[in-house]
């Protein structure tokens, strides 16, 4: 594989549009629902304009799922939530959970 593979990185200079998505979720379901998340992430999301990021993140309890991602911008984002293939995999999403997704901004980052 050639070239660079971009991570996340949490920078309060980046200027990026944060998508923190908290779903909350049947236990029996929190497998399928990181399945779903990952499955759009990888054919339909990353492919978006504007994408940098995303993380899914299962709950130890199993109650919850969390997908941190990052998009160049605000604007970025909404066009993929416009975009009918990224409503689609949405769907699937909120057929096995209630979703509280929210736009941030990075305003502090500590380190050892």
């Amino acid at each position: 594989m050639g070239g660079t593979m971009a991570t996340t990185t949490i920078d309060p200079d980046a200027n990026l549009a944060t998508l923190i998505n908290v779903f909350t979720v049947d236990p029996a379901h929190q497998q399928e629902l990181v399945e779903v998340l990952v499955t759009a992430t990888e054919d339909v999301m990353r492919h978006r304009p504007g994408f940098v990021a995303a993380n899914i993140h299962a709950g130890v309890e199993g109650t919850r799922v969390v997908n941190y991602a990052q998009w160049e911008s605000a604007d970025a984002f909404r066009a993929m939530l416009a975009a009918p293939e990224c409503q689609e995999h949405m769907k699937a999403a909120l057929a096995l959970a209630k979703a509280n997704p929210q736009l941030y901004t990075v305003e502090s980052v500590h380190h050892i």
